[in-house]
This record gives C-alpha cells, structure tokens and sequence, in this order.
C-alpha cells in the first residue's frame, strides 16, 4: 500500500454505510462484507470469516462507541476501508463497555505488515477527537461522512 492513501481513498466512493439498523456484531460483520464485496471485489465469505476470526482474539471496540474491526485478506492490492454507521449502538465488547456505534473495518492485503498498522493506527489517531465523533454521528448521510473523515485527516497532518 502506498503509506499516505488518504482515509478518503481508502474508503472509495461508496464504502460508507449509514443508518443500517444492526442489533448484533455478526450482523455489522456481515454488512461490512457485503460492502467490501460490493466495492472492492472481494469474496464476502472470506471477509467476514476474517474479520470474526480476528474478533475472537479480541474485541476490536476501542471505547466512546467506536470499534476497528480488522483483517488481512486476500484479493486487495492495498488497503481498504469500511465506515459503518448504525441508527443504534450495539453491545461490541469495547475497552470501555459501551456500546458501539461507529465503525472503520480496515481490509489489508494478506502480505501487508506494518503498512496494516499504520493504517489502523492512523485510524484510531483520527476517532479518537471528540469533536470529529460528534460530528460523524450528526452527519447527514454517507457523502457526508466522507467528507468529514477527508477534512479531520487533512486538519490533522
């Protein structure tokens, strides 16, 4: 992956799902694999069992209703990223025991090492403003999203 993808381009023009009404993680894990197959081609099988398996070996919920779900798989040439939204918090195991809302499910190429932790980190370094978490969740559709992540990262470098 080219090391300064903006958060934008790895999303792609569609990647971002708002309003979906999801009551459990495997419903978010399947909505995030069904867009992953939709907009980067990949196999939504594999993504999803990806993206459980790594959850098993620990919740991906960072805490203030954000989670990171994340997983190596194969079909990408670079990273990937996913912005889910739901109408409601779910129970997702974060750090902080609070329910979920916001999530940024980041697919990396199965070779992919450290360029998958930067991306994540990144990511987390993003969320984690107050003022840009507020601001997502009032946004008012997935255009709009974007556009928030786009303008957090460029204030932000």
């Amino acid at each position: 992956m080219p090391d300064r993808l903006s958060i934008a381009d790895l999303i792609g023009p569609s990647g971002v799902a708002v309003g979906f009404g999801a009551r459990t993680p495997r419903q978010v894990m399947n909505l995030i694999a069904d867009k992953a197959a939709q907009n980067f081609g990949l196999d939504p099988v594999g993504v999803l069992s990806a993206l459980l398996e790594r959850e098993q070996s620990g919740s991906t919920g960072l805490g203030r209703g954000v989670a990171t779900p994340h997983a190596r798989v194969s079909g990408l040439e670079h990273s990937r990223l996913v912005v889910v939204r739901l109408e409601q918090p779910i129970a997702f195991g974060a750090i902080d025991g609070q329910p979920v809302d916001l999530f940024f499910a980041l697919l990396s190429p199965e070779d992919s090492g450290v360029e998958h932790l930067r991306a994540l980190a990144r990511i987390s370094r993003l969320v984690r403003r107050e003022d840009l978490r507020g601001q997502l969740r009032q946004a008012a559709d997935a255009d709009a999203i974007r556009f928030l992540l786009a303008q957090g990262e460029a204030t932000a470098a």
